[in-house]
């Protein structure tokens, strides 16, 4: 049994200047997390700063990266919206350094990859962030790891790239082959620890199961704070950290959270995991973010079974401005027989919950391999239905808990230490990648869609937020990466009116009066 005690109130720190903090979760423990539960949020207190700079106002602000023309995202029911009210819609790469230092510049990503991205028509990542890193021992802060990434994220915002940051893990801790959390926060209960292949470890590891079952009932930490309420407060400063900067489009609360010993329960239809302990938990850290950041999207994923298709029983995370994102792996290809699991069913699912909650669904990890059609069937699934993603990856370089085999094979730039050009880019992958979309839309998105070389789109000029629409001329632009054009191309719009120069990276249309649909056909140039 795993116990994580009553959730106590948050006490006041000695720095008036602290950050406010989440009490404790509390919870229960089950005997193999069968019949564990997550006890109530304690009331807001703040953070102490000690001689160590664990937080540190001053530090904090320090560090924050600078602001740019680029316009603030947030979310309007189920779009992720602007500041000037446009629908924007994200396709981009994951960059997650899964090894020691775990900071993306230290795989060679850097100035030359945002570009390439950019150049290809992507405007966002997804932006690995390790908890081990952020917080080597209990409460104390790796400021230099965050600058690290602050600088990572300063040169995508340099080519207009969005970030969203991913609070990654993998088989929980690299205690168990993966990455995540420190190793002062996992607990084993003495159970065996086999080297075990990603993904088995997840399902059939029983001292990674009990570590997740001990974080999930809030266990205590060596400093005698629940597991659960470390992370909460780690989460915060990191918010904070990063509060106020327009690049960063969401804070991704956990990737992949699995179950531990509770996989067997779900599979059998238990509901328990979803409702009594991964919705408290989103709340607890949800809760945390907003204390210091009152806008910034808010991503969250199902449990890890869902990628495999089943249903998720999440309750309502209750915070404004959420994002319900989710994986959708073609992870074995039928050929007539499609997917396996389904994609189109796994993108069901993750639509109906965002329909049912009023939020936006994000697909924020596919692919991971060089076979076009199992990359092609879950962006075919998610453009039908206008859904945003982030393909895995943009290099493999450290992953070291992918299904890729070999792990170079799910790259789209092999060695980031090199420029992106000839053989160091995965030229299949691009070709599939690069596709044409509507990046930033004056009104709502109707359908879109790339066939044999052809892109469609339709939208209507209404403003999501049902206030009216858009005047006439204004302007809605569409990524056409030259990958898809080599030789040009040229466009029919019925509604509106090109005004971007011929063959240009970034197509705008402009919409005509009166009109309610812009129509645009985009085709390969003729001879």
């Amino acid at each position: 049994m795993v116990d994580g005690g009553n959730g106590g109130n948050a006490g006041a720190g000695s720095n008036p200047e602290g950050l406010p903090a989440l009490g404790g979760a509390g919870g229960t423990g089950g005997v193999l997390g069968l019949l564990g539960s997550h006890g109530a949020l304690g009331h807001y207190g703040t953070v102490s700063a000690d001689s160590s700079g664990v937080v540190s106002s001053g530090d904090i602000s320090s560090a924050q990266i600078a602001n740019s023309d680029i316009l603030t995202i947030g979310t309007t029911g189920s779009w992720l919206t602007n500041s000037e009210g446009q629908v924007v819609i994200l396709h981009g790469l994951n960059e997650v350094y899964k090894v020691p230092p775990y900071e993306p510049a230290a795989s060679g990503f850097g100035a030359q990859d945002a570009q390439f991205l950019a150049e290809n028509g992507f405007n966002v990542v997804r932006l690995g962030v390790i908890w081990s890193a952020v917080e080597p021992q209990p409460g104390v802060i790796d400021y230099a790891y965050l600058e690290s990434i602050a600088q990572t994220v300063q040169t995508l915002q340099n080519n207009g790239i969005y970030v969203v940051i991913d609070m990654h893990q993998d088989a929980y801790s690299s205690v168990f082959g993966g990455e995540g959390a420190p190793a002062w926060a996992v607990q084993t209960g003495g159970l065996p620890n086999p080297t075990l292949p990603f993904p088995l470890n997840d399902f059939i590891n029983p001292a990674e199961a009990y570590a997740f079952d001990a974080f999930w009932s809030n266990a205590s930490a060596p400093n005698g704070v629940g597991l659960e309420d470390n992370y909460a407060q780690m989460y915060e400063v990191v918010a904070d950290y990063f509060n106020g900067n327009p690049d960063v489009v969401g804070f991704e609360i956990m990737n992949e959270p699995s179950p531990g010993f509770m996989d067997l329960p779900i599979l059998l239809g238990s509901r328990a995991f979803d409702t009594q302990d991964l919705t408290p938990f989103y709340d607890q850290v949800a809760s945390a973010i907003r204390a210091v950041d009152p806008t910034t999207p808010i991503f969250y994923e199902p449990n890890i079974l869902f990628d495999a298709g089943l249903p998720t029983h999440l309750g309502t995370v209750d915070v404004p401005g959420t994002v319900f994102s989710f994986h959708d792996y073609c992870e074995f290809q039928l050929g007539p027989l499609g997917c396996l699991p389904n994609v189109a069913d796994i993108a069901n699912g993750a639509e109906a919950y965002a329909r049912a909650h009023d939020i936006p669904a994000f697909m924020t990890e596919f692919g991971a391999t060089s076979n076009q059609s199992e990359i092609t069937a879950p962006m075919l699934a998610a453009n039908q239905r206008l859904i945003g993603w982030t393909e895995w990856a943009f290099s493999g370089q450290g992953d070291i808990t992918t299904s890729a085999s070999p792990p170079s094979s799910e790259s789209l730039v092999y060695n980031p230490e090199l420029p992106p050009t000839g053989a160091n880019v995965n030229t299949a992958n691009l070709e599939t990648l690069a596709e044409p979309y509507p990046q930033v839309i004056s009104g709502t998105p109707n359908t879109w869609s790339f066939d044999n070389g052809v892109f469609q789109f339709s939208y209507s000029t209404a403003k999501v937020d049902g206030l009216g629409s858009f005047p006439a001329g204004s302007q809605t632009t569409i990524s056409v990466p030259q990958v898809e054009f080599p030789n040009g191309y040229q466009v029919t719009v019925t509604g509106g009116s090109v005004v971007s120069a011929p063959d240009a990276p970034q197509l705008v249309i402009a919409s005509d009066p009166g009109v309610s649909t812009v129509s645009v056909t985009v085709s390969p140039a003729t001879a």
